[in-house]
């Protein structure tokens, strides 16, 4: 009988551990350029900064990028109309974690001007 409040304790304690991550709220950027026109900026972004493009849907308005180097980032890029220009929605993990929307500030500096210099 003594070993049934321990084993309650344990099996609480070990569930407490299984939370799920909280979701990761995007860096958003709203842009006066098509999706289509976005989302080949982001690309075009991402590949000079030395990410590899591992899928990108323009039907779908999702890009997958991933740093070819350490430590291994991920980015996760969806667009959508808004109106007469496009919304874009940045993910950044390294590892399955998270990362800071701080980490995409030059990201999104960079597709805006790609944008901008193309109008």
């Amino acid at each position: 009988m003594s070993r049934l409040p321990i084993v309650l304790l344990v099996a609480l304690l070990l569930a407490g551990c299984a939370t799920p991550r909280p979701a990761a709220s995007p860096t958003e950027l709203m842009l006066a350029a098509p999706p289509d026109a976005a989302l080949e900026a982001a690309a075009e972004a991402l590949m000079a900064g030395g990410y590899v493009v591992r899928h990108a849907d323009a039907s779908l308005g999702r890009l997958e990028a991933v740093f070819s180097r350490w430590p291994g980032y991920r980015v996760l890029v969806r667009v959508e109309a808004r109106g007469e220009g496009s919304q874009l929605a940045l993910t950044a993990t390294r590892g399955g974690r998270v990362l800071p929307p701080s980490t995409l500030e030059l990201l999104t500096a960079e597709i805006a001007a790609r944008l901008a210099a193309s109008d």
